[in-house]
């Protein structure tokens, strides 16, 4: 199938503000890209990229004092199949992971394993191994945390996600990896695209929250958030959790003006609006 997605982002900055974007799909879905993302500024200011230490793709620029809108647009090819589920998978003893798996068994900024580390081993230190565990970790974050938007907050850790028992999908993540990782499973967190496919649409669409889980010698995705394997997933960014992957970071005070995202399937490849036309 064929999934076009993109996003437009207005901000509103009282001086010439530095901005690091992370907005673009990841490079290992760069053969499955058919139409490249065309990306726009209004007003046009130079912009440059550069991969991050996790291999993300980072959009680099200045924006001018007042409003900037960034925009971006593109059409991948995708399997068309639900997330894979592989009930057998295994837990890898510490001493058996890849040197490049350890830096997700560690605490982050917002997944406290020291404070949680208790509270998972009392609670999933009896489950089997594996994918099981995994997956009874994200049974219970999912029925522990309501999901609400007007109680979003941006600095909401794990720690308290699991007190306060509410957040969107990024709090969700965020304790289902730190729980992981108290219990010595390599987890990692992920913000990319998951559009409304072979699911009610549910409006208005946003960037999503997910994670990746190591066992049997590969990343597996677990979304604690929806709980339940999802088609068309496109990763934009891979990190410790939020803190290394947000969206915009601004080296600076700015207002979020507008915001908009689109997901969703098509039956063609169909030609790249302008920006002043938009994505529709």
């Amino acid at each position: 199938m064929l999934i076009r997605y993109g996003y437009e982002i207005t901000l509103t900055c009282p001086q010439p503000t530095a901005l690091v974007c992370l907005l673009s799909v990841h490079e290992d879905r760069a053969a499955d890209i058919r139409i490249p993302e065309t990306v726009f500024t209004t007003p046009g200011v130079p912009t440059s990229t550069y991969r991050d230490l996790f291999g993300n793709r980072c959009l680099r620029l200045v924006a001018p004092t007042g409003d900037l809108t960034i925009w971006g647009d593109a059409t991948i090819e995708d399997d068309g199949e639900l997330d894979r589920s592989l009930p057998e998978a295994r837990e890898l003893p510490v001493s058996e992971l890849p040197d490049d798996c350890l830096v997700y068994l560690m605490g982050s900024r917002y997944c406290e394993t020291d404070r949680l580390s208790q509270i998972a081993w009392d609670m999933f230190g009896t489950v089997s191994p594996g994918w099981g565990r995994v997956q009874a970790i994200c049974d219970f974050v999912q029925g522990h945390i309501q999901f609400d938007y007007m109680q979003a907050r941006s600095t909401r850790t794990a720690f308290e996600a699991f007190h306060e028992r509410v957040g969107v999908c990024r709090d969700f993540a965020h304790l289902a990896v730190a729980l992981c990782r108290c219990l010595n499973i390599p987890a990692r967190y992920i913000n990319g695209h998951l559009g409304d496919i072979g699911i009610p649409v549910v409006d208005p669409m946003d960037f999503s929250a997910w994670m990746e889980v190591f066992l049997d010698g590969a990343w597996h995705t677990f979304d604690p958030r929806n709980n339940t394997p999802r088609i068309g997933r496109i990763v934009v960014a891979r990190g410790r959790d939020a803190a290394d992957i947000p969206l915009i970071n601004s080296f600076g005070p700015h207002v979020l003006k507008a915001f908009r995202v689109w997901t969703y399937e098509v039956t063609n490849l169909q030609q790249m609006p302008s920006a002043a036309e938009g994505a529709f």
